[in-house]
C-alpha cells in the first residue's frame, strides 16, 4: 500500500509565542520521497491573540487549514474537529510547544510504511539514544496510568499519555471519539485494541521546558484517566454509526460458534476455496490452511483487515467480489472446487444473480456451501440493522439454487437454540445489537448447543444447503 500525504493535527491554545517556530519545524520535517503534507490547526478558544496570528499565517500557505473553537473544549474535541478535514493517508498529532520533535515523523511512520502497524505510539520511557530525566513522582504517575490501561486492554503500553501518535486514516476515521479532554488518549487506545489494530511503540525525544515550568500530572487527572480506562473497557462503542459494523464485530467475538459453523461445513470444503463475504476472517482462520484460499468482501475496512491479517501467507489471496457483479466473477470463473458463502446472500437484492455467480466460480464437480437465515416470520429489528433483505424457507433457497444450475446434495438446519433469542431480541425487544454479556453467555454454551441441536423439533436460525455444479 502506498501513502502519499501526511496530515499533521495541531491543537493550539494560547501558544502565540511558540506557533511560528512550531510551524517552521513542521514544514522543515523530512518526509519520504513523493509524500506531501497538510497542517490542520485547531485553535481551542485561545485568548492571547493566537487565533489572529494563525489567521495571518494561514493566509500565506495552501497546506495550512485553520479551524477554531469559540471556547476551550479540550484535546479530544480538537482532534474530532481536525479529523473532519483530513485528506491524508496518515495523520500525526503534534503538540504546539515542540516538546515532541517533528523531525521524528519518519521515525514514527516507519512501522506503517513497513506494513506492520496501523497506529504508532510515541513513548518517553523506551530506551533511546538519550532520554530527558523526568521528575520521579511525575514519571510514576504516568507509568501507573499506563499499567492500568495495559491491564484492562491486555496490551503492554509504556506511555499511554504521550500525545505524539500516528495513525492510518482509513481506519482512524471509523473510530468514534467521545471524550473532549485529555481522556481521549485513553479512549482511543482502548478502541484501537478492541478493533484489532496493529499497534507499535517507538521511543521519541521528549524536550520539556525547565522542570519548574512544566505542569505536573495532578492526582485528580490520574484518577480521571483510570476511570476513563475502566469506562471504555466496558463500553463497546468502537465504530462510527455510519459504518454499521458494530453488531458484526460483536458477533465475530463468538469464536466457539464460528468454530461450530466451520466444523459443520468442513466435510464439503476442498483445497481451492473462494470465501465470499469473509468479513474479519473469523471463518477463514478456522478453515485454513488450504492449497489456495481466496477471502473476498466488498467492504473497504474488511478488505483492509483481511490484507493485514490473512494475506501475509502465500496461499491466501484477498479479493473484491460483489455477488451481483458479473465483472467481478469473470476473473473468478471456473477456478475453485469450493465456494463458501455464509450469511451473505440475504444481503443482496438480486439473490438469483448472486447464486448464478457462485455457480460460475466453480469448476465442474465443485461444491457451494450456502448458509442463509431461515424462518421469514423471525424477520425483525436485528435483520434490518444487519441489512437483510429477506429470511428464507428451505424450499425457497433450494429452488433458487436449482434454477442457478446446482444439484442439491444436502440441506439441513443449523443452530436451533438461537431461534428463541433472535425472536426475543428482534421482535419483542426490538433491539439493534447484542449485549456483550449476552453473547459471552451464548458462546460459552455452544458446546451444549452442538450436542442437542439435532434433537430439537423446530427449524434452526439458519439453513445450510450444499450444491454441486454438474460435471
Amino acid at each position: 500500500m502506498s501513502y502519499t500525504r501526511l496530515s499533521i493535527l495541531l491543537p493550539v491554545r494560547n501558544n502565540r509565542y511558540d506557533i511560528k517556530t512550531v510551524l517552521q519545524a513542521i514544514r522543515a520535517a523530512p518526509l519520504p520521497a513523493g509524500m506531501t503534507r497538510e497542517i490542520i490547526v485547531v485553535d481551542d478558544g485561545s485568548t492571547d491573540g493566537s487565533a489572529e496570528l494563525l489567521q495571518d499565517i494561514a493566509g500565506g500557505g495552501e497546506e495550512l487549514i485553520l479551524l477554531r473553537h469559540d471556547c476551550t473544549l479540550g484535546m479530544g474535541a480538537c482532534l474530532r474537529t481536525a479529523l473532519t478535514r483530513v485528506t491524508g493517508d496518515i495523520c500525526v498529532i503534534q503538540d504546539a510547544q515542540l516538546t515532541y520533535d517533528p523531525a521524528e515523523y519518519g521515525h514514527l511512520m516507519a512501522p506503517i510504511l513497513d506494513g506492520v502497524a496501523d497506529a504508532v505510539l510515541g513513548s518517553r520511557f523506551l530506551p533511546h539514544h538519550y532520554r530527558r530525566v523526568l521528575p520521579f513522582r511525575q514519571s510514576r504517575r504516568h507509568k501507573f496510568v499506563s499499567r492500568v490501561a495495559s491491564f484492562l486492554t491486555n496490551r503492554d503500553f509504556t506511555d499511554v499519555l504521550c500525545s505524539f501518535k500516528m495513525f492510518r486514516m482509513l481506519l482512524l476515521k471509523t473510530v468514534p471519539l467521545r471524550c473532549n479532554g485529555a481522556g481521549a488518549a485513553i479512549e482511543l487506545l482502548a478502541k484501537l485494541v478492541k478493533r484489532g489494530f496493529r499497534l507499535c511503540e517507538v521511543p521519541v525525544t521528549y524536550r520539556g521546558w525547565s522542570y519548574g515550568a512544566e505542569r505536573p500530572l495532578r492526582t485528580g487527572e490520574v484518577w480521571t484517566a483510570v476511570a476513563t480506562a475502566l469506562v471504555f473497557w466496558i463500553v463497546d462503542d468502537i465504530y462510527e454509526q455510519q459504518y454499521g459494523h458494530d453488531i458484526l464485530h460483536r458477533l465475530s467475538s463468538t469464536h466457539r460458534c464460528n468454530r461450530w459453523m466451520a466444523d459443520t461445513i468442513r466435510p464439503w470444503v476442498g483445497e481451492d476455496v473462494l470465501e465470499i463475504g469473509a468479513g474479519m476472517g473469523n471463518l477463514s482462520m478456522k478453515l485454513l490452511p488450504r492449497a489456495h484460499y481466496v477471502a473476498s468482501d466488498i467492504d473497504p475496512l474488511h478488505l483492509d483487515f483481511l490484507e493485514r491479517v490473512l494475506a501475509s501467507g502465500t496461499r491466501v489471496e484477498v479479493a473484491h467480489a460483489d455477488l451481483e457483479s458479473r465483472e467481478d466473477f469473470d476473473r473468478l470463473a471456473g477456478k475453485f472446487d469450493t465456494v463458501i458463502c455464509l450469511n451473505v446472500v440475504e444481503h443482496v437484492r438480486q439473490d438469483e444473480v448472486a447464486l448464478s455467480n457462485i455457480h460460475r466460480a466453480l469448476r465442474p464437480g465443485g461444491r457451494a456451501c450456502i448458509l442463509v437465515p431461515q424462518i421469514p416470520g423471525l424477520f425483525g429489528s436485528l435483520d434490518k440493522v444487519l441489512g437483510h433483505f429477506r429470511r428464507y424457507t428451505r424450499g425457497e433457497l433450494t429452488g433458487k439454487m436449482e434454477r442457478a444450475g446446482f444439484v442439491i446434495e444436502k440441506v439441513f438446519s443449523f443452530n436451533r437454540l438461537a431461534v428463541p433469542a433472535w425472536w426475543l431480541n428482534g421482535q419483542i425487544m426490538h433491539r439493534t445489537t447484542f449485549g456483550r454479556v449476552q453473547l459471552k453467555i451464548y458462546d460459552s454454551l455452544v458446546w451444549l448447543f452442538r450436542r442437542i441441536d439435532n434433537l430439537l423439533p423446530w427449524p434452526g436460525i439458519s439453513v445450510i444447503a450444499i450444491g454441486r455444479k454438474p460435471e
